[in-house]
């Protein structure tokens, strides 16, 4: 007998701010599907879970939280992957449909592609959907009134932990860079914009869009500070040379395309 699998929906919250929620997660927030949200540590409080919350909808009884350590041990984090994607394919399978919680957007720097992806390497015929969401980086950039590219701007980002040797190249390559998850290098990060001559272009953002958002402009003020994982920055560099762009193409292929027709 062929079972018949639930329906694995990514619902994006937003980074924190329960009005930045979208309206179709929204709705199958309130719908007949089970809830399953990310935690650190089992019994933990969950980041994801606690903007819903704040949302006026409370945990359903039925919820189950699954456990994704912090920890870069590759041995543990298969063991926690694969434990997690069982779970979800075994719920699954009782044929109602899940959403997983998600900060921020489901699509960026987010557990869900991946639990989906091995979800559906356990059971391929598991429908997987993903609600796009707001994105920590768009709220800041909203919230702090820093474009995060204008006309031919050009943007980029990672995550700090690259190390400030990537970061350095890129602020050469790109209008605006946003570094995520900066607490491990905060004061190397700092040290390299102030000698770039970024410090005053630069924006630290904290749990945006939550009760405990903080904007710290005056980036110098940071130096020796343990700030929440919950963290970014936005770099602007207005002083980078930029290249020729490259401008009116359709005209050259128009003109590419009589000149071929005229040699056959």
């Amino acid at each position: 007998m062929t079972k018949t699998y639930g329906k694995l929906i990514g619902a994006s919250l937003g980074p924190g701010d329960p009005e930045l929620i979208t309206r179709r997660s929204w709705a199958v927030l309130q719908s007949n599907a089970r809830w399953i949200y990310p935690v650190k540590k089992a019994e933990e409080a969950s980041y994801a879970l606690s903007i819903v919350e704040r949302g006026g909808i409370p945990r359903p009884a039925d919820a189950v939280e699954l456990v994704f350590p912090m920890t870069r041990d590759p041995e543990i984090l298969t063991k926690a992957w694969v434990r997690a994607a069982e779970q979800t394919v075994a719920l699954l399978a009782e044929g109602r449909d899940l959403v997983f919680l998600v900060e921020g957007d489901a699509s960026t720097f987010a557990t869900f592609g991946h639990l989906a992806r091995v979800a559906r390497e356990l059971a391929p015929e598991i429908e997987v959907e993903t609600i796009p969401g707001v994105s920590s980086f768009a709220a800041a950039a909203a919230t702090t009134g820093m474009p995060l590219a204008e006309e031919d701007e050009t943007l980029a980002i990672i995550p700090a932990a690259y190390g400030t040797g990537v970061i350095d190249h890129m602020l050469d390559e790109f209008d605006t860079l946003i570094l995520l998850k900066v607490k491990p290098l905060l004061d190397e990060v700092l040290e390299l914009l102030e000698r770039r001559d970024l410090l005053a272009t630069s924006c630290f953002i904290e749990k945006v869009g939550s009760p405990d958002e903080r904007i710290v402009r005056d980036l110098a003020s940071l130096k020796g500070e343990k700030v929440n994982y919950l963290s970014l920055m936005l770099v602007q560099n207005p002083k980078r040379v930029r290249g020729e762009l490259r401008r009116g193409c359709r005209k050259r292929k128009e003109a590419v395309d009589v000149s071929a027709a005229a040699q056959a």
